[in-house]
């Protein structure tokens, strides 16, 4: 894929649609980074970017207008009850967010973030969690800018290239 031209301006963050499914899955294989993926690189053949768990609904889409005037997407964060308990119900949990390179340093990630809250509150919550690899210092320090706190670390949960990683959990009330 071609490198876009840098984006004259960030779009509305909207929800995903099945559409979206080749843009995402390409910007999913483009981000992969063990600074914070505990799987594989992905390989050909690429299996579909939704699928029964991982449906358009679960997912904001940030798009940025070209200086062509072209839509790219930007961005994309998943969105989901982290269980299936109606005890756990007032709980949303990010589980993905990615920024395509291009796009980076110019207030995505944040945008998308700040979307997640007001989509979660929408949907009743009143709580948002995340997990993060320890040493992702970048996203880490992005998310404790936004409101976020370490809440618990499991010390050395993923062996990856050699070394052990930690896992951290953070989170953040959605009160006003």
């Amino acid at each position: 894929m071609s490198e876009p031209p840098p984006f004259l301006s960030l779009l509305p963050v909207r929800p995903a649609v099945q559409a979206d499914q080749s843009a995402l899955g390409e910007l999913d294989r483009a981000t992969w980074s063990t600074l914070h993926s505990v799987q594989p690189r992905p390989v050909p053949p690429y299996g579909p970017f939704f699928d029964d768990h991982h449906r358009p609904e679960d997912y904001l889409v940030a798009g940025a207008a070209t200086g062509s005037g072209e839509e790219r997407v930007a961005g994309y964060l998943r969105l989901v009850r982290p269980t299936p308990l109606a005890c756990n119900a007032h709980v949303r949990q990010i589980q993905g967010l990615a920024v395509a390179e291009w796009a980076r340093g110019r207030g995505v990630a944040r945008t998308l973030l700040r979307a997640s809250f007001a989509e979660a509150r929408r949907q009743g919550a009143g709580r948002l969690t995340l997990r993060v690899l320890g040493h992702n210092a970048p996203a880490r320090a992005l998310y404790a800018a936004e409101g976020f706190a370490v809440e618990g670390v499991l010390p050395g949960e993923f062996f990856l290239h050699g070394r052990y990683v930690d896992d951290v959990l953070m989170g953040r009330s959605l009160a006003p």
